[in-house]
């Protein structure tokens, strides 16, 4: 049976809440393997004169371990 681990993440974008999610995806994968799913648990954005500047979002992200890591 794998053993999934789960972390949480905080991602921006200046361009969309999709760009964020990708920039996670992107980030994450650099040093966590088998990553299986992104699930988007909190969404925000920063507003400068009543313009939206960044778009964040918190995820947890669910990945299967080595089995050299169990």
């Amino acid at each position: 049976m794998p053993i999934v681990k789960v972390i949480e993440i905080i991602a921006s974008s200046e361009k969309s809440l999709d760009d964020a999610i990708r920039n996670a995806v992107t980030e994450v994968s650099k040093t966590i393997h088998n990553v299986d799913s992104v699930y988007v648990k909190d969404i925000k954005v920063h507003v400068k004169d009543g313009k939206i500047t960044t778009f964040g979002c918190i995820c947890k992200v669910s990945f299967r371990l080595d089995e050299a890591h169990r």
